[in-house]
């Protein structure tokens, strides 16, 4: 291979093994920091016996984020607050026509799902990323990790019922997504409680991450009454100039707010039956960075 081959062969492969990574880490810089890490292998190794560039360089990406993800846990355990996946933006383009694989795309990237993720092991998360969200052969995954295909099918199957039984099971049509979330922000910024009560799930959830870098609730706050008045003195607290927009982040509709060029805060509702279930709120200004402005 000459060095422009090798350059380019992990470019063409370097926004999907970003995509694996982010699913196994929910860190946007900490994905790219793994697949940088690849390349450095990927540039510096011996390369006479791939015959498959791709699924070598899932197979590096892989083990690094394990590893990664393994150094990190120490860290999520001493998070101050509720913590949550980093906001990505979700534009599949041209790669990904079939409306199908993006809806499996959007929902493994979903806030709610990455949230699960992050109560499995480092290896059930890494089979679930390549199998669920990506439709890896059994076999395929088993060479990436180190493992036969009967373990992978057992750390499959045990996963898969993990997440299943911790996710939310409605179906969400992108339009009545997008709707509510339009009518959330006017009920809130309007500072009309009956409205915003009547979008809400008895039950709605409240979940704020800042890790303790900016103003939040730092427990989850349950109930339509005082998620409601919660949300109600937060819509009448913003400064004036505050520019909100709606953005399409983890494969969802989401509320962006920003002031003076910064991104402050993000708004993101699960939505199921017609009215939300749950409410995040992402003010860590570490997580984000990566959102654009405009």
């Amino acid at each position: 291979m000459t060095a422009d081959t090798v350059t380019d062969l992990f470019e063409e492969n370097r926004p999907f093994l970003t995509g694996v990574a982010y699913r196994m880490l929910g860190r946007v810089a900490d994905a790219e920091d793994v697949v940088q890490e690849a390349w450095l292998r990927w540039s510096s190794a011996g390369r006479e016996d791939v015959r498959e560039p791709r699924a070598y360089l899932v197979r590096i990406t892989t083990r690094l984020a394990i590893d990664r993800l393994r150094h990190l846990r120490s860290r999520r355990e001493a998070y101050v607050g509720p913590w949550l996946p980093e906001p990505v933006v979700t534009e599949f383009g041209p790669a990904v026509p079939d409306s199908a694989e993006r809806a499996v795309l959007a929902d493994s990237v979903s806030v709610a799902v990455l949230v699960v993720l992050e109560t499995l092991s480092p290896l059930e998360r890494a089979v679930f990323v390549l199998r669920e969200a990506f439709g890896f052969p059994y076999a395929e995954i088993g060479t990436a990790l180190d493992r036969s295909e009967a373990a992978v099918r057992q750390l499959a199957g045990r996963a898969k019922r993990h997440v299943e039984e911790r996710k939310p099971r409605y179906e969400v049509d992108p339009e009545v997504r997008r709707d509510l979330t339009e009518r959330f922000l006017a009920a809130a910024s309007g500072g009309n409680l009956e409205q915003l009560l009547a979008l809400l799930a008895p039950d709605v959830r409240l979940v704020s991450d800042s890790g303790g870098k900016a103003k939040a609730p730092r427990r989850v706050i349950e109930s339509a009454d005082k998620v409601g008045r919660f949300l109600i003195a937060v819509g009448q607290d913003w400064p004036a100039g505050t520019d909100v927009r709606v953005l399409e982040l983890n494969g969802g509709p989401a509320l962006v707010f920003s002031a003076d060029g910064v991104v402050d805060t993000v708004f993101q509702a699960d939505v199921g039956d017609g009215v939300i279930r749950c409410v995040y709120v992402i003010r860590n200004p570490d997580k984000l960075a990566g959102v654009p402005v405009a």
